[in-house]
């Protein structure tokens, strides 16, 4: 069959051919229709990613939509290794799938449901989000981010406020639900004074912080209590992503001068049939009222081309 290669970590996949996937006990053989570049894709592409398994070659691809042998529509995720999402078909098994809804197209899904899980799931799974909560957004400019302000603002946060480098970009996640937007490209002392301030008056009991790096420092010092004075609330802050940098340097005051508590989302952090189950509510909500995502579609032997272009706010999606 047809399908990208990754049979090198430090070069794009290429198109070509691969051995048919043969489904085991409990196993289906899909036909692939839709399948998103997500940058986990990429990672994990790269061996850089912890769930690697640093085995070559094989099939990238972590999700996707297609057809099962009856041909029911489905959205699925976590294909057995090497046989990935971009390719004409690949495996997946109960209750790694999920029927989609008939007002959903499959472009959409394929884009959407990896970068909205990772904010629906932290939310629903991970903290247990209540309405009337306010959402700060650390790195609200990409696709998983700008989704991030539409789901926050569906769940029923009181107040959500996107920030990330992109100036037009935090324009846009204001068009989409942001209350307030905070550029990050900006002086230092001036920009920490702005973080403190909307913890101060805006009641953020949560963070999802898909940067980390240099921008959750700040953010972490911000949220630090500076003297005597009472501490503040709960500040519940889920680590989502890295893309500002893998890790971080957290002064213990920090920790005993406010009432923050550190969380990690990803897969390992929630059980991957819990993840199902919620992506099935978050399906259930996108076919009520669509979440915006904006998609380039392209053609699978289109990979190597543009495996590595930016995305900026824009998904790619692979149809085989």
């Amino acid at each position: 069959m047809n399908a990208a290669l990754v049979e090198s970590f430090d070069k794009p996949p290429r198109y070509g051919v691969f051995a048919e996937p043969i489904a085991g006990d409990g196993e289906n053989v899909v036909t692939v229709t839709a399948a998103g570049l997500h940058p986990i894709v990429r990672s994990l592409a790269s061996g850089k990613h912890y769930g690697s398994t640093g085995k070559l070659p094989f099939v990238p691809g972590l999700d996707g939509v297609g057809r099962l042998e009856d041909g029911t529509k489905v959205y699925f995720g976590a294909p057995r290794s090497p046989f990935g999402s971009f390719a004409e078909r690949t495996l997946t098994a109960q209750p790694m799938y999920l029927p989609i809804p008939k007002e959903l197209d499959d472009v959409t899904v394929a884009a959407m449901m990896n970068p909205g899980m990772s904010s629906w799931a932290a939310l629903t799974e991970r903290i247990q989000f209540a309405r009337g909560e306010g959402v700060l957004i650390l790195g609200a400019t990409g696709v998983a981010g700008l989704l991030a302000v539409q789901i926050a603002k569906r769940l029923g946060a009181s107040r959500v406020i996107g920030a990330g480098r992109n100036v037009d970009a935090l324009e846009r996640a204001k068009r989409l639900g942001a209350d307030a937007v905070i550029p990050l490209e900006q002086d230092r002392e001036k920009l920490i004074a702005l973080f403190r301030s909307e913890f101060a008056e805006s009641k953020i009991s949560v963070v999802l912080d898909y940067l980390w790096g240099d921008p959750a420092e700040l953010l972490l010092e911000a949220i630090a209590q500076k003297g005597l004075q009472h501490a503040a609330g709960r500040i519940r802050y889920l680590q989502i992503g890295s893309m500002a940098g893998p890790t971080i340097s957290l002064p213990a005051a920090t920790l005993r001068s406010s009432g923050l508590e550190l969380y990690g989302s990803g897969f390992g952090s929630v059980s991957i049939e819990r993840i199902f189950q919620s992506l099935g509510e978050f399906l259930k909500e996108a076919a009520s009222k669509p979440f915006v995502i904006e998609t380039k579609q392209a053609p699978l032997r289109d990979i190597e081309r543009l495996w590595l272009e930016p995305q900026s706010g824009t998904r790619i999606v692979f149809q085989p």
